[in-house]
Parts: C-alpha cells; structure tokens; sequence
C-alpha cells in the first residue's frame, strides 16, 4: 500500500488547517457562545420560575447575572461613564447601537432593575432562548405585521407623553478592533459603554419625532466615533468596519 498519497493528502490538510486556523477559531468561538446561549438559558429559566413561578420582569436580574459571566470566559472588559444616568428613580426609554450578537453582553452590563426589552418576535421561538426572554417580560414585535409592530410602539409613544418620558441613548464602542466577521477575528479586548445625558420629550407632539429622532441619533453617532478612537488592539486598526450608531 502506497503510504505517501496519504502522507501528502495530510500534510496538505495540516497546511490547509493552519491556514484556516483563524477561521476555525472564529467558527469555534461563535459556536461557544451559541451553545452558551442555550445551555444558560435552561438553567436560568428554571431559576426564574423556581424564584417567581413565571413571567415577570423581575427575572431579568437574574438572565443579566448570568449573560454577565460570558465576559470572563471571552476575555472582555467593559469601562462604563455616565452609569448614574440610568439609576435615577424614574421611567426611561433606552436606546442603544447595535453591532453583533455580542451586544447583549454589553446590554446587561448597563441594565437597570425592572427594564422591559422590546424584541422581534422571531426570537420568541429559538427555543430556551426564546423561553427565557418570555420570562424576562420581553415584549416581541411580529416586524411582518406592520400594523402590530405600531400598536406596541404606539403604547411607547403614548407613555413617553403621559408621563414625560426622557430618551436615555447608551452608545457601545466598535467591537472591530476584536470582533470582525468579514476577517474572522475574535479575541479579547475592551468595549467602552457611555451613557449619554437624558433627551428630554416633555411638550412634544407627534410632528416632533423625526427631529427627535435626528437629535438621538446625531448624538450617538458622534459618541460612537469619539469613544472608538482607542489605542489599536490585538494589532487590528479601527477602519471602515467601524460602525456608527444603528
């Protein structure tokens, strides 16, 4: 039996491997977190319903304790400014930038007690995930049913005047310096979170939102840029991958 065939056909699958070793740990890593996602999720939701007996959002305190330890396992640290603008004993709309589907380790960073998350309704039905957001008192908005989508969004609209609810932007820093999906990077590294100061809507009408909305994002966006410009990680520049507020 001709054994170097074989030696060769190996010896080009090492090569190929070390090629594709930063992709493969990419893959790997990702998989990691997805697996992480699922397994956390059995677990905290029969901590939830042991604790409270079923949906409410005083769960989410416990989901937030669990997401927060993903971020010692992937090396991450998170330098947060302005934290006290969330713990002001009042309602708040919160909106934020998103990147990945690592924000959510960010989100629960910074989530204050008893905060209702809205989320498309897909996620409702990706198993323990989906369990465990219903018990956290998420609301899902079905984005293919327009009409639905605006009624939940109507119900925010109508509080934000009743009660004279502030816009509070929380902007997270680009992730491309470790976290790239077009190049497969995915190591350690440090998300700067920055709390912005409160937008005020007292007084407005429905003919204010467009400059309502232009004024919350003009504000992210430029948070977004200057928190971004940090010294170079992991040898990975801050370039087009660096995205702004979405």
């Amino acid at each position: 039996m001709e054994v170097w065939p074989w030696l060769s056909a190996a010896l080009l699958l090492l090569l190929l491997l070390v090629q594709l070793s930063r992709s493969a740990k990419f893959y790997a890593k990702i998989s990691l977190y997805c697996a992480l996602c699922f397994t956390v999720s059995i677990v905290a939701a029969a901590t939830c319903l042991l604790r409270h007996g079923g949906r409410t959002v005083e769960n989410m305190s416990i989901i937030s304790w669990f997401v927060r330890s993903f971020k010692y396992l992937y090396g991450l640290r998170f330098e947060i400014k302005g934290r006290q603008g969330l713990e002001a004993d009042r309602s708040c709309v919160i909106v934020s930038n998103h990147q990945s589907i690592l924000d959510m380790m960010g989100l629960m960073e910074v989530l204050p007690d008893r905060c209702v998350q809205i989320a498309k309704r897909e996620l409702l039905f990706m198993g323990p995930v989906g369990l465990i957001m219903y018990l956290g008192g998420v609301v899902f908005i079905n984005r293919q049913r327009s009409r639905t989508a605006m009624n939940v969004l109507a119900d925010v609209g109508e509080r934000l005047a009743r009660e004279k609810v502030p816009i509070v932007p929380v902007v997270y820093s680009s992730f491309s310096s470790f976290y790239n999906s077009k190049t497969k990077l995915f190591s350690s590294g440090t998300i700067k979170v920055e709390v912005l100061d409160a937008i005020p809507t007292s007084g407005l009408t429905v003919a204010d939102v467009p400059r309502l909305v232009d004024t919350c994002f003009q504000a992210m966006r430029t948070s977004f840029f200057r928190i971004s410009k940090t010294p170079l990680e992991n040898g990975a520049p801050m370039g087009p991958d660096a995205q702004p507020a979405q």
